[in-house]
């Protein structure tokens, strides 16, 4: 009787969850929602994706609420967007850039000789 009982990973993300679709709507709301509302929500779901523990559970929450992954990437930038984003297709598109960047600086620039216009 006396012992305390850890919640699971599952009943602590029924919170999270909930937190999640209510900013949700309050992002997408037509009405104007209450700054001290909006506040409320947001502190109280930071404190709860601080909380979570990351897994498939979590991933597939942050999938389906937007603005819940928007501020778990908030939340986490000591990884720099790497927390939820695969690498793969990041280092894809920073080797794409870095290539067009490349043929760029190679293309002479035609009607500008020595830096007069």
């Amino acid at each position: 009787m006396n012992t305390t009982q850890t919640p699971s990973s599952s009943a602590s993300l029924t919170v999270t969850h909930v937190l999640a679709s209510l900013l949700e709507r309050l992002e997408h709301s037509v009405v104007p929602v209450g700054a001290e509302q909006y506040r409320s929500v947001v502190n109280r779901l930071a404190s709860a994706l601080k909380e979570a523990e990351p897994g498939l559970e979590l991933g597939a929450l942050l999938d389906t609420h937007p603005a819940a992954a928007e501020m778990y990437e908030n939340t986490h930038y000591q990884h720099a967007g790497l927390c939820r984003s695969p690498l793969d297709p990041a280092l894809a598109a920073e080797r794409q850039a870095r290539q067009a960047i490349e043929r760029a600086m190679r293309q002479p620039n035609q009607g500008n000789t020595h830096g007069q216009s």
